[in-house]
Order: C-alpha cells, then structure tokens, then sequence
C-alpha cells in the first residue's frame, strides 16, 4: 500500500493545505484552473511544501491527464512516450521533479510541446529558478515560490487523515493527543509529508489499549517522527537564505538571531559553510574596527575544522558572540571596491618611473628607480613621495570609521599621513 501522503495527495484545488496565495480563491493557479488556461509554471521550494499536490491538484481540477518524471533520472524516451499520449488525448500535465537538472537534450525535445500547449510542464526544484534553470526554459514558465506550511495547516492536513476512511487512517480508532499533534505538526518543520508519514508509523505500530482505541500520545510520535532535516542543504536556495540570514544577524549585532543561524548550520553538519562564513564576516564586517576579534575568529575556525562536530560548536559560539558584541566597520571591503571599480572604468596611469622595477642592468638609463627616497632612511621610516600614478594623484579610497579604538587610531595615522604627504608634494611643486 501506497504511504499515507501519497494517498492523501489532493484530488483538487480545494483540497490543497497551504499555499493559499496561489491556490486560494481568486488566486493566480485557481484562476488558470477556472478559466481553462493553464500555462506551463515552475514551483520551487523546501521539500514537503506540496509542490507534487498543487500539480496533482490541478490535474484533478481540470482533469487532464497527469504524469509525473524526475529530470534528473528519466530519460529523453520517457519524456516522448509523455509527448505521444498529449497527441492523442490533447493535454498532458507533467510533472518534472528535480527540473533544475533538466539537460539539454531533454530540454531541447521538451520546448517545442510547451510551445505548443500540449504538455502543461509543472517544474518542481528545491533550488533557485532564477539561478539554476536554463533561461530559454524559465521564459516559457511562470515562477511560483512556495513555503513551508504553517503548524494550523499541518494540523488541519492531520485531522483530515485520520478521519478520512477512503484514503486515510478513518478505520482505525486513533485518538491523538493534544501535546502530540502538538509535536506533530512542529517537529516536521513545515513538511507535511514528514508529519504524515510519522503520523501513519505511529497509527500501525501502536498497540491498541484494551478498550480498543489506539492512544497516540506524546512519547509515542517523539519515537516515530523522524527529525526533519533543516532547511540548510547545500545544494538547495534555503542555503543561501540561511546563510545570509546568519551574516546579517552579526552585522546588526544580534546574538540570539546569529545563534539561531548558526545552530541550524551545525544541525545540518555545515561546517564548510560556517567556517568560510565566518572568516568572510570577521574581515568584511568587523575589519578594522576590532582587527584582534577578527584573528580570534580564525583562530576559531580553525579550532573548529581540527575538533570537528559536536565539539566544534563551541568555539564557533564563542566567535560569534564575540563578533555580535564588536565594533563594526566596513571600511576595508568599502575601500578595496572603490579601487576596483576605478581601475574597471580605466582609473590608473603609468607607474611613477621612481617606483619602477630597477632591480637589472640598464633600468637607470630608463630613469627606473632613479629619485626612489627609500622610507627607512629618514626618520620614523618615512619620507613624502609620489606613489599614485599622475592621473589619479589625490584618490582616496579609504575612509576610516570611528566604531572602535583600533580604528580611531589607525584613522588618525592614517589623515596625518596624507596631510604631512600633500604639504610636501606642494611645496616641492612650488619650487622653480
């Protein structure tokens, strides 16, 4: 027998949980479905979310027929056996999991159809559309997001299970406790296929107690329901967005939310990803406004790859926080992207013939090297003297912040210099 998700799977719109932005009255795939208008579209996010019900639903809704590939492991010959039922029957609905694997061979048999309106494609992806999909196939689709269903629609889908004595568990006397629903509809983080199918386990491997119902009680769904993964896979958007979400919370100094991120990370055995992350925050976000922050950071990371997980979490915390609670400056990245993009634009001039290699023989004749003042020879190692190429004399790139004592001096070094530079190179210009 089929598991209980795939049983309960939507027979129409009116019967989907969740994404009710697109499926509820007077909404954008209801509206397709009213009118007869389909057109091909692509759904794409966390598993469980109903992406396979929605494409199921609207078959049943409109009743073509509805045939379901992976793009990654069915082949060219699978998709023409679809083509060749559309020809014959009119439309075909297809779903094509995985579609940010679709080749091009596959893809280059498949535009044509679309084209033609015979098969209504329904992409399903984890990922990104707008990063992983080949764009000749993202221009004949509409892009639907979809999101990990709410606790109340959880239990509204767990409710409808076990009453329901046609697809459902309805034959069976269970009686599900509150705290376990509870957990239930929680613990699956939004997948209700995970909150059914421990649902279901839990039903058939519970005992009935002697006055024949079957108890579900808290305990009983802790032991069946497996822990569902976090949304923080590498391959899948929710990456990035968990990512993100973990860099921004250190930027704007909030412990709880960076902790929160970085906890779903270590759940999900990301060590990679935090520990480039982190190097990344430490000299992009803290910088020079707290440089020995920035080094224990490394220091961190690096305690962590040699401890690995579990241990590694905790000079990980210890990081964080410390990032969280530092002075920020962003004045590093800020100062190397200015320059960058001057040199793009064509900003830069000839190197200063004083600054030029000199280092073989004939290089004086050239006038390399020759008026180079070397900075140790004068006192406190310094001397005024041209370094930027002629065009760009006078660029500033570098704007020191004031968030933190490491910083404020380096800013104040950093001013002094260049007044002391350009009090020298006037005077010198001045000379007849």
């Amino acid at each position: 027998m089929e598991p209980l998700a795939y049983r309960m799977r939507p027979q129409n719109l009116e019967e989907v949980v969740g994404q009710q932005h697109l499926v509820g009255t007077g909404k954008i795939i209801a509206r397709m479905v009213k009118a007869k208008m389909l057109s091909s579209m692509i759904l794409y996010g966390p598993p469980g979310t109903g992406k396979t019900s929605i494409a199921s639903a609207i078959a049943g809704s409109t009743k073509y027929s509805f045939r379901k590939l992976n793009a990654a492991t069915d082949t060219k010959k699978d998709l023409q056996i679809v083509a060749e039922e559309a020809k014959m029957s009119g439309t075909v609905i297809l779903l094509l999991d995985e579609i940010h694997r679709l080749d091009k061979t596959k893809q280059d048999f498949l535009l044509p159809h679309l084209e033609s309106g015979r098969i209504i494609l329904i992409g399903a992806t984890t990922e990104n559309p707008y990063i992983s999909i080949n764009p000749a196939i993202r221009s004949r689709t509409q892009i639907f997001p979809v999101y990990p269903l709410t606790t109340d629609e959880i239990k509204v889908a767990i409710a409808r299970a076990i009453t329901d004595k046609e697809r459902g568990l309805g034959k069976l006397p269970i009686v599900l406790e509150d705290n376990a629903e509870e957990q239930l509809a929680r613990a699956t983080n939004g997948d209700l296929r995970s909150a059914l199918n421990g649902l279901e386990l839990a039903a058939k491997s519970t005992d009935p107690s002697p006055d024949g119902k079957i108890y579900l009680t808290l305990q009983v769904i802790e032991d069946c329901v497996q822990k569902k993964a976090l949304t923080a896979d590498k391959d899948g958007d929710a990456h990035y967005d968990v990512i993100s979400a973990f860099q921004k919370s250190i930027r704007g100094s909030d412990v709880d939310a960076a902790l929160h991120y970085l906890a779903r990370l270590v759940e999900a055995g990301d060590l990679t990803s935090i520990a480039r992350r982190l190097m990344v925050i430490a000299y992009e976000d803290i910088g020079l406004a707290n440089m020995p922050a920035a080094q224990r950071a490394v220091t961190a990371v690096q305690a962590a790859q040699q401890l690995g997980f579990p241990e590694a979490r905790i000079p990980l915390a210890d990081a964080v926080i410390e990032l969280c609670l530092s002075p920020k400056s962003n004045s590093g990245i800020t100062a190397i992207d200015q320059a960058l993009s001057q040199v793009k634009m064509g900003g830069y001039g000839d190197v200063p013939k004083h600054l030029k290699d000199a280092h073989y023989k004939g290089a004086a004749k050239l006038g390399h090297g020759v008026e180079y003042q070397y900075p140790h020879d004068f006192p406190q190692d310094w001397v005024a003297q041209q370094y930027l190429p002629d065009r760009i004399v006078g660029a500033q790139y570098y704007k020191p912040k004031q968030n933190g004592r490491f910083e404020s001096a380096l800013g104040q070094q950093y001013y002094s210099l260049r007044r002391a530079q350009k009090q020298s190179l006037n005077k010198q210009n001045k000379k007849p």
